[in-house]
């Protein structure tokens, strides 16, 4: 890796690592979900970076993929994950973490699961490591306290302005022995107390464009280009777009989805409906270091 990838990798880390601990400092019971990810989002671009993704904030049996609309009066509860990312000129820094707002044993068990999978996985991972014996690792750990890895959600690789940019690490053995290479990957442990998959659930508001395309509305046409210039491939959400444009904008979001032109994310569900804490750090991997960028 070149010495200036891994110095914007490191610094957009740092970021990161700042914007988890305020977002611990603000985020309590019953406040609104929208206030979470504004004041989150808030706090990346005070630090200097840009939001890598919008915030996530998924509570009990969510998984993934679930960030408030403008108007959302969800309140925070349950068992909460927090999912962030950074970049900084497209390098890209992705950590979460997950929270017990009901005083819940499970929940911290769950929690404690999570994080100690993400330890492991964290200490096995090398330039010399499969992607089966990090995955075990991360399995075995979370099994080793009464839990479940998901299995259909994963860690991957981080490329620039990509973030899954081909490689992705299993949270389970899955009998790979591709061995990794340097660069950049987000190690991303999922416990649960249900069956360890999750299916689609309804729309999230969260899209990522996805393939050139036109759109014959005059005010549509200025939402796609706003999305090209300021997302280029990373994810976006309506939020972002009603901010900038108002609600005109959502209908314009609309018609841009309609013609193909953008991928909308699902939320993302524990098939069985059991709880789901989250952990994850980004790492960077050379042939002589590894390094917790979300971490320093």
């Amino acid at each position: 890796m070149e010495k200036e990838e891994i110095e914007k990798l490191k610094q957009t880390g740092k970021i990161a690592s700042q914007v988890v601990e305020f977002a611990k400092s603000i985020i309590k019971k019953d406040m609104l979900l929208v206030e979470i990810a504004n004041k989150i989002e808030s706090k990346i671009e005070e630090l200097g970076a840009k939001p890598a993704f919008p915030v996530s904030l998924a509570i009990n049996e969510i998984a993934a993929h679930s960030t408030p609309e403008y108007n959302d009066e969800t309140k925070a509860s349950g068992l909460l994950k927090i999912d962030i990312g950074c970049h900084i000129d497209g390098y890209v820094a992705d950590t979460a973490f997950s929270l017990d707002l009901e005083d819940n044993q499970e929940n911290r068990e769950l929690i404690q699961a999570a994080e100690s999978a993400l330890k492991k996985g964290i200490e096995i991972i090398s330039t010399n490591s499969t992607l089966a014996e990090v995955g075990k690792e991360i399995e075995e750990e979370i099994k080793s306290r009464g839990f479940t890895s998901i299995r259909n959600l994963s860690g991957h690789s981080l490329g620039k302005f990509e973030l899954h940019s081909g490689i992705t690490i299993p949270n389970f053995d899955n009998s790979s022995d591709l061995e990794l290479d340097e660069g950049a990957y987000a190690i991303e442990p999922f416990a649960t107390n249900g069956s360890g998959v999750v299916r689609d659930g309804k729309p999230s508001g969260i899209y990522r464009l996805e393939k050139e395309g036109n759109v014959r509305d005059s005010l549509a046409r200025q939402v796609l280009q706003f999305i090209k210039d300021n997302y280029n491939t990373l994810p976006f959400c309506s939020r972002w777009i009603h901010k900038k444009f108002n609600s005109r904008g959502l209908l314009s979001l609309r018609q841009i989805e309609a013609q193909g032109i953008l991928h909308h994310y699902p939320q993302l569900i524990e098939k069985d409906l059991g709880k789901v804490a989250q952990a994850e750090h980004t790492i960077i991997l050379t042939n002589k270091e590894k390094i917790i960028t979300t971490n320093l």
